[in-house]
C-alpha cells in the first residue's frame, strides 16, 4: 500500500509563544488542581527499560503502580506499567486483579533496526504473553531516508500482529 506524507502546516511561532504566556498567568483552583493531578496520575505509564531489569524490579514497579503513595491511599493508580517483552508475564501476574494495563516495547526497541519478520513475531509473542499495549518504534532508517511507504506498511503489519492489543507508535 502506498502512503503519501501529508504536507505539514507551518507553526505560527508568535501565536504559540503568546498562548504559552497566557497559561503562565492562570491560577488553577484547589478542586480543579486536585482533579487535574488525579487525571495526570491515571494517564501515566510507569516504565522500566534498563539492561539490568529483573523480575524483582518489575514486581516492585508494579507495586508502586498499584499504590503510588503508601501514606495517601486516595492517590489513584497509574494507567500502565511498561516493560520489556520478556517481563510482560511477570508484570501481568503482579497486576492481577487491578485495572492497570501492561505495556511493552517491541519492534526492536529502541532503534527499530531489525528484519520485519523478527519485529512482527516479537509483537505477536509479546501480546501472547499478555501485553495490553505495544509501544513500537518505527524503522528510523527508512523514515530518515524518506521511505515513508515502508514505515507505513510496517505499522500496518504490526497493528495486524497486535490483534486485540493497542498499538502506540
Amino acid at each position: 500500500m502506498e502512503y503519501r506524507l501529508p504536507s505539514i502546516p507551518t507553526v505560527d511561532q508568535v501565536q504559540v509563544e503568546a498562548r504559552a504566556a497566557s497559561f503562565q498567568k492562570r491560577s488553577i483552583k484547589k478542586s480543579s488542581k486536585r482533579a487535574a493531578l488525579d487525571l495526570i496520575i491515571r494517564m501515566t505509564d510507569l516504565t522500566t527499560l534498563e539492561g539490568m531489569d529483573t523480575p524483582g524490579k518489575v514486581r516492585m514497579l508494579c507495586q508502586k503502580a498499584r499504590t503510588p503513595h503508601v501514606e495517601n491511599p486516595d492517590i489513584p493508580s497509574v494507567a500502565a506499567v511498561c516493560v520489556y517483552p520478556t517481563m510482560v508475564s511477570i508484570a501481568k501476574e503482579a497486576l492481577k486483579g487491578t485495572s492497570i494495563h501492561v505495556a511493552a516495547v517491541a519492534t526492536a526497541f529502541p532503534s527499530g533496526q531489525s528484519f520485519l519478520p523478527i519485529r512482527t513475531e516479537e509483537v505477536r509473542q509479546t501480546v501472547a504473553q499478555g501485553a495490553d499495549e505495544i509501544d513500537m518504534v518505527i524503522n528510523r532508517g527508512a523514515f530518515l531516508s524518506g521511505d515513508y511507504n515502508t514505515v507505513y506498511n510496517e505499522i500496518v503489519a504490526f497493528k495486524e500482529a497486535c490483534g486485540p492489543a493497542h498499538l502506540k507508535v
